[in-house]
């Protein structure tokens, strides 16, 4: 039995591929913060993923690409992302900038009872290119929602991480790698299209 090659639903309607130009594009970082380096929720494989969201700062700026970074906040009373805890800032090196904005979020979909969408309208732009944390988690939960609202999404894969999770069916735990990969491609199937780094804006 010959099995077909799969293929997306992007892919199937002949939509582009073609990573968003950072000319046409708002750069949306998300919940890059310390609590998923040195909190209670640290990401396997943040020094990397960290170093990959500096490198698409660095090229927002050099273009003139408007960022906007997304801040979670916790319940506060000392749990994740307490909003008056040292663990809610942004990751040192990933700090906005005079001109950028930010955006405070208290669910996963970080245009859920935010001004996210407003200031994006304000900008004008329909092509987001998106990083941060967690993939499965907010980053998932955004890009889905950035669809919804009209957005054409290109995500990085190496700018975003996650962590290891139980199978609720009781098999083996799954690894962080395993679900980032497995997160990106449904993704890719219909809400963004995912290039590996910040290597396809520079060949």
């Amino acid at each position: 039995m010959t099995t077909a090659t799969p293929v997306t639903l992007l892919d199937a309607v002949g939509a582009s591929r073609k990573p968003s130009a950072w000319e046409d594009s708002v750069l949306v970082l998300v919940d890059h913060q310390r609590e998923y380096m040195d909190g209670v929720l640290p990401l396997v494989g943040m020094p990397e993923a960290v170093a990959a969201c500096a490198d698409l700062l660095a090229l927002a700026r050099q273009h003139g690409t408007p960022v906007i970074h997304v801040m979670h906040h916790g319940k506060g009373k000392g749990g994740a992302f307490d909003p008056e805890g040292p663990y809610v800032a942004f990751i040192e090196g990933l700090t906005p900038q005079a001109g950028e904005q930010a955006v405070a979020k208290h669910l996963p979909n970080s245009f859920a009872g935010t001004d996210l969408a407003a200031k994006l309208a304000a900008l004008g732009r329909k092509e987001l290119i998106v990083a941060g944390f967690q993939t499965h988690m907010c980053i998932s939960a955004t890009v889905r929602s950035a669809l919804d609202h009209g957005y054409r999404v290109t995500l990085v894969a190496n700018a975003c991480a996650t962590r290891d999770l139980p199978d609720p069916l009781g098999g083996a735990p799954l690894s962080a790698a395993e679900l980032h990969r497995v997160t990106l491609a449904a993704l890719h199937d219909r809400f963004a299209t995912v290039v590996p780094d910040a290597s396809v804006w520079k060949a």
